[in-house]
């Protein structure tokens, strides 16, 4: 299965990159071992064929962030098109 690419900044993504506001969650990224939770999502996309999905521990982050924040679905959506943070938390 091959991902969609969610690497690529912005121009401006680049110029505030690192605002020290946006580290909220840095700690918590930090903490967490996201390899061994990205090998057993990644489990679950089996498909070989089909339009490139997004990364399965991409879409876990935003369920976690979904929780935390206690965001609707499209509370959620427009949260992480316009916060910088939460963007930086599930690597968009």
């Amino acid at each position: 299965m091959s991902w969609k690419n969610t690497q690529q900044n912005s121009f401006a993504d680049s110029l505030v990159i690192e605002h020290k506001s946006l580290s909220e969650l840095d700690d918590v990224h930090n903490i967490i071992n996201w390899g061994e939770i990205e090998q057993t999502l990644s489990n679950l996309y089996t498909s070989k064929t089909g339009a490139s999905a997004y990364p399965p521990i991409m879409m876990f982050k935003i369920l976690i962030l979904q929780a935390w924040y206690a965001l609707s679905d499209e509370a959620l959506e427009k949260q992480i098109a316009r916060d910088l943070m939460f963007r930086r938390f599930i690597d968009l």
